[in-house]
């Protein structure tokens, strides 16, 4: 039989030779298969077709589409018989009769084609299977693809062998499945459940007797029988296939062509990538940009199939977007607001929701930077005082109740100096006792108090705390920016950079709600993770791999230090007037931050439920002062602070997201990081003028890169 087969091919091909129209030129004979990247057997007979990755919210509703082709390939049942029987129709009426190569058709087609009337050609569905697996999946190249699609009798000769060969070793019902998931409908859909999807809004199980005629009709030719562009020629074709079903017996008559079309008015498949994502576009990004750290292939993504199920959560993001946008609108030139929500954990730390003012996308006024997770180069300010409390605590120099020295404006320190290694005077923004609790100090931010902390704790041992609790970046971005030179963290550490408390260099609002998620998570940090799950088209777990959780600090240590960072919405704190406009009534370790130049603000808030950070920052090349405002603005002064956008940015967030779950206290503190060894210091009476509502003016005498206060 299967001589039979083969000779029945060469008889074929005799006659196929006889199809290419002879103005085609003696170039044609010369046409070479191996010029296409024809597809094997074994490649054929497994019909691994490129297909949609789709990135899903933690509810299973999906982000963001990634593909090179927009194909969603389902199985037999799951295609109308009705868009079977229309494909035969049109296209091979006598599929189950012949073996894959079918003579009589050919020669049909030829006595056909030359009397002009031709509505089949030479090709059977097995040997279009053969080309279109050709054009669409083996070719790589444009070279390849032309190839595909050539007159050659070396590639038609090819097309038969194969086409006799799968119908030998596949059912007659699998070739017609695996043809149909094949095909370009147009508008972007291959495949027959993409084109019910795209023209219709069903699934192709669906499909009725006129919308598969329509769809079996436009193989031929997407673009002349496209029912938007072209409704009547579409309907001159739908009813041609109308007609063929009638003459085959497969309907009882032909009254299906007294339909309308019935498509939708803008036939389209769903964006392709993480621009298509809307709001979720910047958590998106960060997912293919975790996938690829982690060593997963991303360029198998997007026609690989699989399901990236995420940690995102849909109402937490509409609220972080709102948020955003409400104190910094997305048109407002040079300034910047993003946020990130981290929620604790002992095992993970799962990314809730990250939005930024800006739409993420590729237009003008749009930005495809990883805003909200990718570092901006201004840094955070007081923020970074954290670490450095955290420090003191873990070598047990002091505790939350240890009463620390308040150096007034222009102290000089012997650890702060400038780039020719001479001190230089540390500024406060405004008047502060002479001393205070580590606890209070927090909450108002004086710079002094933490300068001349860190000579007591040294620098590098801060460095590596702020890199333990979450700033991670600072351990892998080199300094100069080049590959090959030393970190951030390495640089602040071999030239020991008492600004470093200061917060001057680059930070990632992702990495700042991290810290605060490992200290609400007893210490333990963990990365900030996207992902619930990734798995193939058939369901199967792919590994990813990721980084283990690890304790980065004392569980003492933390929960007491969370209780440290518990005064800033409280009267004195630098974030009280925000907490009190939003209507904050929720225990909460917090922080604010601001840089020297008013270039940047930032917040960090950490509640045991969820951890985040708010960042306002100039985004533009040549970054500017920012005043606060309604809305913030491009100024030459500067007045913002951490304690005003950022704060109220993250209040309004966190109250939204939070409301329907119950207050939750902070963890208690543990009594050996309540005070230290270093011996309290004299408190003075509070200073004649108090700042109202932890709006500080500025500092008597600038710190160069350094923090003007909270």
């Amino acid at each position: 039989m299967r001589k039979l087969l083969v000779l029945g091919v060469a008889a074929g091909v005799l006659l196929a030779g006889m199809l290419f129209p002879v103005a085609g030129g003696i170039g044609l004979l010369a046409a070479s298969v191996s010029d296409s990247a024809v597809g094997s057997h074994t490649d054929l007979e497994t019909g691994v077709l490129p297909a949609v990755t789709t990135v899903k919210d933690r509810n299973g509703a999906t982000i963001a589409s990634l593909y090179q082709q927009y194909r969603v390939p389902v199985d037999s049942d799951r295609i109308a018989p009705a868009m079977k029987a229309a494909i035969v129709a049109i296209e091979d009426r006598r599929f189950y009769e012949h073996g894959g190569f079918d003579p009589i058709g050919a020669l049909r087609a030829l006595v056909n084609n030359s009397n002009g009337g031709a509505t089949q050609g030479a090709s059977t569905l097995t040997e279009q299977y053969v080309k279109n697996y050709d054009l669409y999946v083996a070719a790589q190249t444009d070279a390849e693809r032309r190839a595909a699609v050539a007159p050659s009798y070396a590639r038609k000769l090819k097309e038969a062998e194969l086409a006799v060969s799968l119908d030998h070793d596949l059912s007659k019902d699998e070739i017609l499945t695996r043809y149909l998931n094949l095909v370009y409908f147009g508008h972007g859909a291959y495949g027959v459940q993409a084109a019910a999807q795209a023209y219709f809004g069903v699934d192709a199980a669906a499909l009725t007797v006129p919308q598969a005629a329509l769809l079996a009709g436009m193989v031929q030719s997407p673009a002349e029988y496209d029912p938007v562009n072209h409704p009547e020629a579409a309907t001159g074709r739908r009813n041609v296939v109308i007609e063929a079903l009638a003459a085959q017996g497969s309907i009882p008559d032909t009254s299906a062509e007294a339909q309308p079309l019935g498509v939708v008015a803008n036939p389209s498949v769903p964006a392709e990538g993480c621009i298509g994502a809307g709001d979720a576009g910047y958590f998106c990004d960060y997912v293919l940009d975790y996938l690829r750290k982690a060593g997963f292939p991303t360029d198998r993504l997007s026609g690989g199939g699989y399901t990236v199920t995420t940690t995102l959560d849909p109402d937490a993001l509409a609220k972080t977007k709102a948020a955003v946008d409400e104190q910094v609108p997305p048109t407002q030139p040079h300034v910047a607001n993003v946020m990130s929500v981290v929620a604790p954990g002992a095992d993970a730390h799962q990314v809730v929701a990250m939005a930024a003012n800006r739409t993420f996308g590729n237009k003008e006024g749009e930005s495809s930077y990883g805003l909200p997770y990718e570092p901006e180069n201004m840094g955070a300010g007081s923020v970074y005082k954290i670490f450095t409390a955290a420090t003191a605590m873990e070598q047990h120099l002091v505790g939350i109740d240890t009463v620390i020295s308040v150096p007034p404006s222009g102290y000089t320190s012997p650890i702060y100096r400038n780039g020719a290694g001479r001190p230089i005077p540390v500024g406060n923004a405004g008047n502060y006792r002479t001393a205070l609790t580590l606890q209070d100090a927090l909450a108002e931010s004086p710079n002094t108090a933490f300068v001349k902390l860190e000579e007591s704790t040294g620098v590098p041992p801060v460095v590596d705390m702020a890199v333990r609790l979450g700033l991670t970046s600072l351990a892998e971005t080199p300094y100069s920016g080049k590959a090959g030179t030393p970190s951030i963290a390495d640089v602040m550490k071999q030239q020991k950079q008492a600004s470093f408390t200061l917060g001057v260099t680059p930070t990632s609002a992702l990495e700042l709600a991290n810290v605060q998620a490992t200290l609400a998570s007893h210490g333990t940090w963990c990365p900030p993770t996207p992902l619930l799950s990734v798995t193939d088209r058939a369901g199967a777990a792919v590994p990813v791999t990721q980084q283990a959780c690890t304790q980065a600090l004392d569980p003492a240590i933390a929960d007491t230090l969370m209780t440290g960072l518990s005064k800033d919405d409280a009267a004195g704190g630098t974030s009280a007037a925000a907490a009190g406009q939003m209507g904050w009534n929720r225990p909460i370790a917090a922080k604010t931050g601001t840089t020297q130049e008013y270039k940047s603000a930032a917040f960090v808030g950490a509640t045991p439920q969820l951890a985040g950070a708010a960042i306002v920052f100039d985004d533009s090349a040549s970054p500017k002062p920012i005043c606060d405002g309604s809305p913030p603005r491009s100024c030459g002064g500067g007045n913002i602070y951490g304690g005003k956008a950022p704060a109220r940015t993250f209040y309004r967030a966190f109250g939204d997201i939070l409301a329907a779950q119950p207050v939750a206290p902070l963890p208690p503190t543990d009594p050996a990081y309540l005070h230290g060894t270093l011996p309290d210091v004299v408190v003075a009476p509070p200073p004649d003028q108090p700042q109202p509502d932890g709006a500080q003016p500025p500092a008597d005498q600038p710190q160069p890169g350094g923090e003007n206060g909270g």
